[in-house]
């Protein structure tokens, strides 16, 4: 699946997300799901880790520091909260 077709909304959620969803504030050690909102370009994350879940380890701005696994490496990725979301524990 192309960087396009994984980035589009479907017809209904067109537009801006809610507020609430921007500032939405997370708990360093909280788990959380990388979803890249293509509405919203600043703070996006690379393409490739949409999907994604891995844990905060600090906020950095006004975005998050998160570490995920990607194959057996660990790596760090800047992302803003509107592309994060919560996984409940």
């Amino acid at each position: 699946m192309g960087k396009r077709k994984k980035l589009s909304k479907n017809v209904r959620e067109r537009g801006l997300p809610p507020t609430s969803r921007l500032l939405t504030t997370y708990e360093v050690g909280q788990k959380i799901a990388i979803k890249i909102d293509p509405s919203i370009q600043k703070g996006a994350p690379h393409h490739r880790f949409h999907g994604m879940t891995g844990k905060i380890i600090k906020p950095q701005g006004n975005a998050y520091v998160v570490k995920v696994k990607d194959g057996n490496k660990f790596k760090k990725v800047i992302a803003r909260p509107e592309h994060l979301r919560p996984l409940e524990e």
